[in-house]
């Protein structure tokens, strides 16, 4: 990983590759709706990235399709970050809760844990619960 993969906001290395799997599950369905670019603006502002590199984040992925990572690690890891990034102003609205989801069905889990999931996570971020113990917590709720 170099050093470009990174986008710094104030201090805070965020991998930018985070913001890059959103442009991905945003694109899921073939299309990027005006709610998901606004969202998708919204969220890469909170890293301090500029509309024209927003843009241009989101042009380059335009032909890239979301893999979801196989491993249970790696997809709490994906929605953590994505966590992470929305709760940046500390708000969770419509549009977020259903990025969230979207992204957690491409991963594969199951419709019926999706709000479970969410507020697994999202309160576990917001509560800066630690990211092993909140993984404990998702990974039982995920096999119960």
């Amino acid at each position: 990983m170099s050093f470009t993969d990174f986008i710094s906001n104030h201090g805070k290395k965020v991998n930018k590759q985070a913001f890059v799997h959103l442009v991905q599950v945003s694109k899921i369905d073939g299309k990027l709706d005006k709610d998901e670019y606004e969202l998708l603006h919204k969220e890469g502002k909170k890293f301090g990235l500029t509309d024209p590199e927003i843009d241009h984040l989101i042009e380059s992925e335009a032909n890239s399709h979301y893999n979801a990572p196989y491993s249970l690690e790696e997809k709490f890891e994906h929605l953590y970050n994505m966590g992470e990034m929305i709760l940046a102003d500390d708000i969770v609205d419509e549009k977020e809760r259903r990025m969230i989801h979207k992204f957690a069905i491409e991963a594969g889990f199951n419709d019926s844990k999706l709000d479970g999931l969410t507020e697994i996570l999202v309160e576990g971020i917001r509560v800066n619960t630690d990211e092993e113990i909140l993984f404990n917590k998702f990974k039982k709720y995920i096999l119960e």
